[in-house]
């Protein structure tokens, strides 16, 4: 891929959490026929050539910090792509929310001391998030907590309000996060922080998912762009291209990678009502 050497990967050091599967997989494998050093970070063994893999479980808080800690031998780290999530129906709503913001908002904020000023940052939350303005001021109440325990007590003394299914909350709080957090890092260390909100993909993730959801939903789901559902490399190559340093004027950005879902409902060229049944 020596022609895509201007995205600016080749020779610099990338560290993805969720690596061992998924949309995560697939951005470590692009990075590293991109010429980049890749270390993974996962609660299961790596399957693509990488430069280290860190066991973590993202819940483990303590963990977290330790894998963060261990992370420093590799410093200056050039970019970061924090993929790591899962579904509540793995271990439950708690967990999900555990991994999918609390623990990966601690996992980015203790590497922190290891990236490079004009470092970029760019992480996957998901199209299950578009109504993020409508919960805005919970989002902010917790975005507040810095603190994992805290944050985690918080969510724990009004579950089925601050809690309610694990996923969708947990990837508000991403979006909200990224738009909040990418002012100050840019100000003071140039470090850009963008996320991804893709539709269903076809990975492993989905394939658990699909089991639980509506008979024909996924085949109700629109997909405008390409007539199917997509794949895990073809959501990796956005987050990848817009981590890149060609896009250094992009921070804060919330990006949908879903085939025009988003829009067509906020515009009312597309009727969500299928989705009611998913509730």
């Amino acid at each position: 891929m020596s022609n895509l050497d201007g995205l600016g990967y080749h020779g610099t050091t990338c560290v993805v959490t969720g690596g061992a599967s998924g949309m995560g997989e697939q951005v470590a494998r692009i990075l590293g026929e991109l010429g980049a050093q890749v270390h993974i970070v996962d609660i299961q063994p790596a399957k693509v050539a990488n430069a280290g893999f860190y066991p973590c479980d993202l819940s483990d808080f303590a963990a977290v910090r330790a894998t963060a800690e261990k992370l420093k031998a590799i410093a200056p780290i050039d970019y970061l792509f924090p993929c790591a999530g899962l579904p509540p129906h793995i271990k439950g709503a708690l967990y999900c929310m555990q991994v999918n913001y609390i623990g990966s908002r601690l996992f980015i904020e203790s590497l922190l001391p290891s990236l490079k000023d004009g470092a970029g940052i760019a992480l996957i939350s998901s199209d299950a998030a578009l109504g993020w303005q409508k919960n805005l001021a919970q989002s902010l109440e917790m975005l507040a907590i810095a603190d994992p325990d805290a944050a985690l007590a918080w969510v724990e003394a009004d579950p089925d309000k601050r809690l309610r299914d694990g996923y969708t909350t947990s990837k508000e709080m991403l979006a909200v996060w990224v738009q909040h957090a990418a002012v100050k890092l840019g100000n003071e260390r140039r470090i850009r922080l963008n996320a991804i909100a893709p539709c269903p993909t076809r990975t492993a993730f989905m394939d658990s998912q699909e089991k639980l959801l509506p008979d024909g939903f996924l085949e109700a789901w629109p997909y405008p762009s390409l007539g199917r559902m997509a794949t895990a490399e073809e959501q990796a190559w956005p987050l990848v291209l817009l981590n890149s340093k060609l896009n250094a004027a992009i921070t804060g950005s919330f990006v949908y990678t879903d085939q025009g879902f988003a829009s067509g409902v906020f515009t009312g060229a597309i009727d969500a009502s299928f989705m009611m049944g998913a509730a």
